[in-house]
């Protein structure tokens, strides 16, 4: 897959999630196979204020590329301007978000909410587009709701205002992340239009990654909620479009040295405190599923350092509670 002039070995992005896709994640998404990063949203807004909470989201290292930094925002001049101060930075591409559905953001006429106002995103994209050399990609819903289904007439838009690219969510804002992700869709759009259409929706496997391609013909897939605790989804959709034998799912051993391997990761980014913090969520999404793992993510809200960790994973195992 190209975007603009970036090129994609693999058509596999690790889809942008706030509290998520931080540096030490993408690290990992990436050894196993992800073809483009993106990172956390970042808002125009902030950056523009140097709030130092965009710092930690801008971070980078090398390795991540090709990786894409996450705009939002509703103002095309101060979107424009972000934009071109970002191209500065080590990113490959600059997205625009317009498929974020929680309140604090759509109630200030940004990320989903855009799609309400097809000519303001229309501004918006052609703004960005004219300030920066690099490509101008776009992720968009399925529309604001189901009276309001517009993703093809903003596909249309953003590749007529110079976006190199479109991400499609199957499902509206008012969905949420609820109910099944509509893939026609994402076929009709990739019909509309000529730019590159990556789709994202209930992508959990190899299996849904290729019927996903099969039934609507986009060029690349996006995963994102089936990452969490589960970077080895990049590795089983690798060997898919490789044609290789698939790995098989890892054990409880490896579960626990990629969760160690995390959190020293993630303590070096933020601090033990920080990163122990941060671990709690992430141990909980690496350990769902397995016997015994409600009473693993009681006692994990109370670990505040490494070694707690390591000895609460040991201790689970051995007893056979996971096992």
């Amino acid at each position: 897959m190209r975007i603009g002039t970036v090129e994609i070995s693999h058509p596999v992005a690790l889809g942008p999630m706030a509290g998520v896709t931080d540096l030490p994640f993408r690290r990992l998404c990436r050894e196993m196979g992800c073809g483009l990063l993106y990172t956390e949203m970042v808002s125009a807004k902030a950056l523009s204020y140097h709030n130092k909470n965009t710092e930690p989201i801008l971070e980078t290292e090398d390795g991540e590329h090709p990786l894409a930094v996450q705009l939002f925002g509703s103002e095309p001049e101060l979107l424009a301007d972000m934009a071109k101060k970002l191209e500065e930075g080590p990113y490959d591409i600059i997205d625009l978000n317009m498929g974020c559905p929680v309140p604090k953001v759509v109630n200030n006429h940004e990320g989903s909410a855009l799609m309400k106002d097809p000519i303001l995103a229309g501004k918006v994209i052609e703004a960005m587009a004219k300030a920066v050399k690099k490509p101008v990609t776009v992720k968009i819903r399925r529309g604001w709701d189901e009276s309001s289904v517009n993703a093809v007439e903003i596909a249309r838009i953003a590749q007529e205002s110079g976006a190199a690219a479109v991400a499609v969510h199957g499902r509206t804002r008012q969905q949420y992340y609820s109910g099944k992700a509509d893939w026609e869709i994402i076929r009709q759009v990739k019909e509309a239009v000529k730019i590159p259409v990556i789709g994202n929706g209930d992508i959990t496997d190899a299996s849904s990654a290729k019927k996903m391609m099969e039934e609507t013909g986009c060029d690349g897939i996006m995963v994102a909620r089936a990452a969490k605790g589960n970077p080895w989804i990049f590795r089983e959709l690798k060997e898919s479009f490789e044609g290789q034998p698939i790995s098989p799912r890892p054990t409880y051993k490896e579960v626990c040295q990629m969760i160690l391997r995390h959190a020293s990761m993630q303590i070096e980014y933020v601090g033990e405190h920080m990163g122990m913090l941060q671990m709690r969520k992430q141990v909980a999404w690496y350990t769902a599923g397995y016997p015994g793992s409600s009473k693993l993510r009681q006692e994990v809200n109370q670990i505040t350092t490494y070694e707690e960790l390591k000895s609460l994973l040991t201790r689970f195992a051995v007893s056979d509670i996971i096992i």
